[in-house]
């Protein structure tokens, strides 16, 4: 698994709306599984799930994106990547997260 958490400034719908378009056209086979929406109050949060095949692991690794936003202010990112590892009891050949979430990185 691999993780990564950036505080981001600007329009919440527009650095959603670029992470989607910029990791469907990162990789021929990435894909949006599902994502969700909240709004309370001030608060907002979008959930995004990504999936693509791992050519360096030969399998699926999949990707959730999560922004949060209160009362217009910062807007703090978590991306968290899983499903990486060919190993049963301990994970092994964790390249194609860490390649998936390096692709959120080179847009961020």
């Amino acid at each position: 698994m691999a993780k990564l958490e950036k505080t981001l400034q600007g329009d919440f719908e527009q650095i959603l709306q670029y992470i989607e378009t910029g990791i469907l056209n990162g990789s021929m086979s990435a894909s949006l599984e599902d994502g969700s929406d909240f709004r309370s109050g001030t608060a907002r949060c979008s959930v995004r799930v990504f999936e693509r095949y791992s050519y360096m692991g030969s399998n699926r690794v999949s990707l959730n994106v999560t922004l949060f936003q209160n009362d217009g202010g910062d807007i703090h990112l978590s991306a968290i990547t899983a499903g990486g590892s060919q190993a049963l009891f301990f994970k092994i050949n964790t390249w194609g997260e860490e390649a998936f979430l390096e692709k959120l990185q080179e847009l961020l």
